[in-house]
């Protein structure tokens, strides 16, 4: 496979360290609220979990506005349904969390990108209130007009372990027929009948789900990517569901472009197990010898599975698990174990990727239809 069209430039995953700022009103009265905004930021990006406390005012229902003095743009976010025109910013809550009582707490949490600096917000307010006012009357209950501008949240909570995940995606936000944001959606060199597509009726978590209709030859292949850094440990994990089982020809679902060596690092199957593929100099984890194949496991059919991955490029390390548990036939551990990965250590390998994609290429005439949900990737385990 050839360098994907769309990457993105390479987004650094070292986070900042939290930091939480805390508005309060007058110690004479009691404030209106108070909220804690705790920061977890990158070079291009950041989280930030927020937390509202009530004051003496019960609540049916709640909207938190700040504004950002920066060029932060919200793109995701969970437990809230967030719109933000220019640097104005609305959280509203949904459902679940509306009923604040007096002295009641609620938290959220939102995904976005910054360059430059990143100062937390310092004029929220709760219904209209400012958080340094004192509590309005009982009666003045009613929520802000919220701003108007994109829905960019989810209906529900992130993706499991995602709180110090650099990209951390569910597709809840997705709201076109193609994926967009973060994401680019294309393959290289030749176009064919492979399709991507956001799909709404079969999804692991939430509603939505990303589908590729994967067509059997090189030319059909068919990819959704986005920007990753990876020269240090690397963690990814994604759950994915697929219709037909590994063939025995080579077929590829998950590929990261090495920067390295210029080409790529696949995941996918060959002799209907799950391998691991250096398109460099076609090495294979495990060997595809019966004892190396035996060491691997299927991908299964009809259901969720959970792919997990440890990439540490300085050791030249891997390590891969499936449904939580570690597949020994497709780690590579720095000594050399025969069937396993003596043949992926025949040379020095020291990988730094710059992208993830997840699709479908063949490299016969096998087609399968997949679906992918729940994508993260970050700097520790995120755990199924």
């Amino acid at each position: 496979m050839h360098r994907f069209a769309g990457a993105l430039a390479a987004l650094c995953l070292a986070a900042a360290a939290t930091t939480a700022v805390v508005l309060a009103g007058p110690a004479a009265a009691a404030p209106a609220c108070s909220v804690a905004y705790r920061l977890n930021q990158w070079q291009t990006g950041f989280t930030a979990d927020i937390t509202v406390t009530n004051g003496p005012t019960a609540a049916s229902s709640w909207t938190l506005t700040w504004h950002y003095a920066g060029n932060q743009s919200v793109t995701s976010a969970w437990n809230a349904t967030v719109r933000q025109t220019g640097n104005a910013v609305t959280a509203q809550s949904l459902s679940h969390n509306g009923a604040l009582p007096a002295g009641g707490s609620v938290s959220f949490g939102l995904q976005g990108t910054a360059s430059g600096t990143n100062a937390e917000p310092t004029d929220f307010a709760l219904n209209g209130v400012s958080c340094g006012d004192t509590a309005p009357p009982t009666s003045s209950t009613t929520p802000a007009t919220p701003t108007s501008g994109p829905t960019t949240t989810t209906s529900g909570p992130p993706p499991a372990g995602c709180a110090g995940a650099a990209l951390c995606d569910d597709f809840e936000q997705q709201t076109g027929g193609t994926p967009g944001g973060r994401w680019t959606v294309g393959a290289a060199n030749c176009q064919g009948t492979g399709t991507v597509a956001v799909d709404t009726t079969v999804a692991h978590s939430g509603s939505r789900s990303v589908k590729v209709t994967g067509q059997g030859g090189y030319c059909n292949h068919a990819f959704l990517g986005t920007s990753v850094s990876g020269s240090g440990v690397l963690y990814g994990r994604f759950w994915v569901r697929h219709t037909t089982a590994l063939p025995a020809g080579h077929v590829t679902f998950l590929a990261m472009r090495d920067s390295t060596d210029g080409r790529d690092l696949r995941a996918g199957g060959q002799n209907r197990a799950l391998q691991w593929n250096r398109e460099s100099d076609d090495a294979t984890l495990p060997a595809q010898s019966p004892a190396g194949v035996a060491q691997s496991v299927p991908l299964p059919t009809g259901t969720w599975s959970c792919f997990e991955f440890r990439l540490d490029g300085a050791a030249g390390q891997l390590r891969t698990w499936l449904g939580s548990a570690e597949v020994p036939g497709l780690v590579v551990d720095g000594v050399p174990t025969p069937d396993v990965d003596q043949q992926w250590l025949a040379r020095a390998w020291h990988p730094s990727v710059t992208d993830l994609r997840l699709g479908w290429e063949s490299y016969a005439g096998d087609a399968d239809t997949l679906w992918f949900d729940d994508v993260a990737v970050g700097s520790s385990r995120i755990g199924c």
